[in-house]
């Protein structure tokens, strides 16, 4: 049996359900560099939990996630070199990797502010719950950095389209409630104070499902993320050609040329 028992987070499991709570509220939650270390491992270790058949993350208090804890990294991260910037980053990288790696649903129940390396963990959640009070903003260009951080630039077209995403990406904006839900990057907006009532429901719903086509389901579609463009370009070409070989392609014509509804078989 694998032990989960991270010191910089409050973790806890029930009935099938593991809960990440990140604490420390006075800070919304920062992130320091102990807590991505210890986020990375967790999420490692889940995978072999075979107890687990669903994961939550939420913060305490009144946000989700603010990000990287200014006070606390920034200040580090100036006075390293290339290779030791290299290590940070890997492991930033290596805590959405393992979300998206682990073979289980993980819901992030998004209780306020969401920004930086937080919206991007979010965003690597296979659900998203949020309230009116739930915002995104990826804020890495305001201080200097790319926007394409943690697979920020990988995730978000995916997930609300490419110019919204470029938007958000190069400009930092913030969206929040109703307006991120239709967007995309909530799955659904309750009142707050049915926040964590609503993602525990949802949770309880995919514990009781049938948890290896579950795994398999959320494999192919990172898979097929994946797929090179090239590569799903020349598979659209192929597929095109066999319909166009169809009767109904030429029925489509016939029906046009003789201008009436077509009859599909």
């Amino acid at each position: 049996m694998t032990t989960i028992a991270p010191t910089t987070f409050e973790y806890a499991e029930d009935a099938g359900i593991a809960t990440i709570t990140l604490n420390r509220p006075e800070r919304l939650n920062a992130l320091t560099f102990e807590v991505y270390a210890e986020l990375r491992d967790t999420f490692a270790a889940l995978a072999d939990r075979d107890e687990v058949r669903v994961v939550i993350i939420t913060g305490a208090g009144r946000g989700f996630c603010s990000g990287g804890d200014v006070e606390a990294i920034i200040g580090e991260l100036l006075n390293r070199d290339r290779e030791k910037l290299r290590e940070f980053t890997k492991m930033t990288c290596d805590v959405v990797r393992n979300i998206r790696a682990l073979p289980k649903p993980v819901i992030a129940a998004v209780n306020g502010v969401a920004a930086g390396a937080g919206a991007v963990i979010a965003l690597a959640c296979d659900f998203r719950v949020g309230s009116e009070l739930s915002s995104f903003a990826f804020l890495f260009t305001k201080v200097g950095l790319a926007g394409a951080d943690m697979g920020a630039a990988y995730l978000l077209p995916r997930t609300i389209g490419l110019g919204r995403a470029t938007e958000l990406l190069f400009l930092g904006n913030r969206v929040a409630g109703d307006a991120a839900c239709q967007m995309g990057l909530l799955s659904c907006v309750v009142p707050g104070d049915d926040l964590f009532d609503e993602a525990h429901a949802l949770a309880v719903k995919l514990a009781a499902g049938p948890s290896s086509a579950l795994a398999r389901t959320k494999e192919l579609i990172q898979r097929e993320l994946e797929m090179p463009f090239g590569a799903a370009l020349d598979l659209e070409a192929e597929a095109q050609a066999e319909c166009m070989e169809s009767p109904n392609f030429k029925e489509a014509y016939d029906a046009f040329v003789e201008k009436r509804k077509p009859n599909f078989e």
